[in-house]
Formats: C-alpha cells, sequence, structure tokens
C-alpha cells in the first residue's frame, strides 16, 4: 500500500491523506487550510476513487467543490446535512458531489480497501474515524477526537476493547503545544456558564459554533438551572432539526425554555426555499423570541450565536454590561477581518467598558495524556503524525513515531 501526506503533516486543518492498493486511491479527508500561508493543493492531479470525509468541519471537507462530481464522497449522513445547511444560509449553491453515507461500525468496500466508521466524541457531530483495510495492513485514521465531550463514552469504548493489529496509525495531534487546563471537559463550560447568567442583569451573548451541539446543551443545561430561555437563530434552530435524525436527546426550538430570534436576512433564506425547507419557517414562528421582548426582559435570555452577531451586542450595549461569553478556540480572536468572520473587531469587545468579556471553551481535540492513552491502547506498529504543528514533539509522548513531510510517499 503507497501513502501519501498531501497536507497535514505539519499544520493544523487541511487535511488530506492518500492511500493507493491495487487500482484503488482514497483520500482521508480534503479539507480547506486554516492559514493563507498553506500549500495549494492541486486536486484534479490526484484523480482519487473515492474520498472519506471524518466530519464536517471546514478544514476536513471544504475543498469537495473542486472534485470531478463523479467522484463518491463518503460521509454521515447528519454530516452531509449540516454541509447542506450552511450552504442554504450563506446562499450558496448545494454541493453537486456524489455523496455516500455510512453506518457506525458496519463496514464497507470500495474497490480494494474495506472501510469501517468509527463515530468519535469531537466538537463536531457525527465524526468518525477509520479503520481502512487493504493487502493485508490495517490503518487507523483517527480524525478528529477527544475525551472529555459529552460523547466521552466513545472514547472509552476504543480504550476498553481497542482494535488490535494496527499496522499505521494517523493521529491527529492539536493540542501537542496546548493545553486545556482552564476547561477541562464540556461539563465545565457548562458550570461558567450558569455561573455568568444566573446573576445577569443585562443580555448575556455566548458566541460559539451552532454545530457545536455539545456547546448548546452545556447552555441549554445552565439555562434550565438558573431559570433562563435560550435564544437561537434560524440557522441554528435549523442545524438542531437535522439532529432528530439522529437523537431525541438534543435540544430544539420545540422544547421548554428554547425560543428563536428570526432575523430578516435568515428568514429571507427560508422563505426563497420553500421546498427545501418544508413547514419549518411555519413551526419556527410558534416559539419566536422577537427584539421586543428581549428589550422588555433582557435579563431573562442567553442568545446563542456568531461572532457576526456582533452588531446585535451594540443595541444592548448601553446601562448594565453586556456579559458576552467566547465559547471558541481564543486563537480566532487574532485573525484579521478579512479572514475570519470579523474577528478581529469582535476582539475589540475585550477592552469595552460596557462587555464584560468571558473566555469559558473546552476543545474539540484530545489533550496530550489522552493521545498517550489512546496510542498506548492501539498500539500501532508505525504512529504517523497528523493535523499538528508540532510532529517533532511526537516523540517525546510516542512509540514508533514516523514523521512523514507533505509529499513523501510511504510503502507499507
Amino acid at each position: 500500500m503507497k501513502i501519501v501526506i498531501h497536507r497535514g503533516s505539519q499544520e493544523i486543518g487541511g487535511t488530506c491523506i492518500q492511500l493507493s492498493a491495487g487500482k484503488t486511491t482514497l483520500l482521508l479527508d480534503l479539507g480547506l487550510p486554516l492559514s493563507p500561508a498553506s500549500a495549494k493543493l492541486d486536486v484534479a492531479s490526484l484523480k482519487p476513487n473515492a474520498v472519506l470525509i471524518s466530519h464536517p468541519h471546514q478544514d476536513h471537507f471544504g475543498l469537495i467543490d473542486v472534485l470531478n462530481p463523479a467522484v463518491p464522497v463518503y460521509i454521515g449522513e447528519l454530516g452531509q446535512r449540516l454541509i447542506n445547511a450552511t450552504r442554504m444560509f450563506l446562499r450558496k449553491a448545494l454541493p453537486t458531489n456524489n455523496f455516500q453515507s455510512f453506518e457506525n461500525r458496519q463496514p464497507f468496500e470500495i474497490g480494494n480497501f474495506t472501510i469501517t466508521p468509527f463515530l468519535v466524541d469531537h466538537s463536531a457531530v457525527d465524526a468518525y474515524g477509520f479503520l481502512i483495510e487493504a493487502e493485508g495492513k490495517r490503518i487507523f485514521y483517527s480524525g478528529d477526537f477527544r475525551a472529555h465531550g459529552r460523547k466521552s463514552v466513545l472514547f472509552e469504548n476504543i480504550i476498553k476493547n481497542p482494535l488490535q493489529n494496527i499496522d499505521l496509525l494517523f493521529m491527529e495531534g492539536t493540542m501537542l503545544e496546548r493545553n486545556n487546563d482552564d476547561f477541562p471537559s464540556e461539563s465545565a463550560v457548562e458550570q461558567k456558564i450558569y455561573e455568568i447568567i444566573k446573576t445577569q442583569i443585562n443580555i448575556t451573548f455566548l458566541i460559539s459554533s451552532s454545530q457545536n451541539i455539545d456547546r448548546i446543551v452545556s447552555a441549554y443545561r445552565a439555562c434550565i438551572k438558573g431559570h433562563k430561555t435560550l435564544v437561537v437563530d434560524i440557522y441554528t434552530a435549523w442545524v438542531l432539526e437535522q439532529l432528530k435524525i439522529v437523537s431525541n436527546r438534543v435540544p430544539n426550538m420545540e422544547w421548554e425554555i428554547m425560543g428563536v430570534y428570526a432575523s430578516p436576512s435568515q428568514d429571507e433564506t427560508l422563505k426563497a426555499h420553500p421546498g427545501y425547507f418544508d413547514d419549518f419557517r411555519k413551526r419556527l414562528y410558534n416559539y419566536r423570541i422577537t427584539k421586543e421582548e428581549l428589550h422588555a426582559n433582557p435579563q431573562g435570555y442567553l442568545f446563542l450565536g456568531k461572532m457576526s452577531h456582533f452588531r446585535i451586542i451594540n443595541l444592548y450595549k448601553k446601562g448594565n454590561p453586556v456579559n458576552v461569553i467566547y465559547s471558541q478556540w481564543p486563537g480566532y480572536l487574532s485573525y484579521p477581518n478579512k479572514d475570519y468572520y470579523g474577528a478581529e473587531s469582535f476582539a475589540a469587545y475585550r477592552k469595552d467598558p460596557q462587555v464584560n468579556f468571558i473566555c469559558a471553551h473546552t476543545s474539540g481535540h484530545a489533550t496530550v495524556a489522552d493521545l498517550k492513552a489512546y496510542a498506548q491502547a492501539l498500539k500501532p506498529k508505525q504512529l504517523v503524525p497528523v493535523h499538528t504543528a508540532a510532529p517533532k514533539e511526537f516523540p517525546k509522548y510516542f512509540a514508533n513515531v514516523v514523521n512523514l513531510t507533505d509529499g513523501q510517499m510511504l510503502n507499507l
């Protein structure tokens, strides 16, 4: 089997790994890089027979649009729905890829390869690692994962019942040079949110990804304890609607202490595609929280949204300070406006006297201690770092490390 990491051996994001066996070529992820300085990837020249997408984060699927649309793209059903949700609300065309879905721990074949997906705990839902078998070899691709989220049992299952005879493990290393000490678990984030909202005298904004479902659950649980109403925008409400296909335990707009803020721009998206959204728009207005209701009782609400909602925040910056709980990776705040949704402007709230700015975030990625437990359980003959800015640090913590560089071929 021939292996090439096209991107991801020395950077976080933009992952793309090629495996070739017999007449079959697979790509593990096809991500958009996070850094504008990242090397360009000539996708057309790779000519894969299929692409496996581990989860619906842009840095793992963001280049599928440049694929030949005939090439099958394998992804979880919910993951595809969330990609479509983002496209709809950005008013972009839906992907024209040949999507194929799979089921957790159910093997399927692509040419010379047999693939078994394993659902993992990550800040994205419907995230998977893959066992890939061909020519008598067994590769495991970790994808992005952690052990401290609300689905930590998935990590525990792998540790307690590890796969055997792994010839090569591609393991992510996002946290090799970071720590998770301030908020070591999703429960710690939930507790911080509760502490802020329980005594609030003005509205609190929680800035988080609409697809970080664990964080939405944390916010909802905090609101139950704090006797507040959780308000989400239409896009987030639609994301939660998609979650119904896999779970009835995730909050949605129909639950108690939930409400939807209907911004005109997002409502226009619903009106423009009545067939796509079916009766969602009609049902949504049964749970609408109006601007007037928010202004009349601001201390009664926690508003979950994106950094692009900062114009809404400005409406409440009078009298008592507004609470802004920033619940994403802090590094995004240093991105220029042109690169990340107005992050530079949003970061200015940290110095605004009318804003009580709080960071409360736990990583979507495994800590070093959990990575060590993971590697020790799987006992790979070779461990290849990916999705990391610190590949040279791996030998300090792990055995059998093989550091590849982008473009280097390994014969397994």
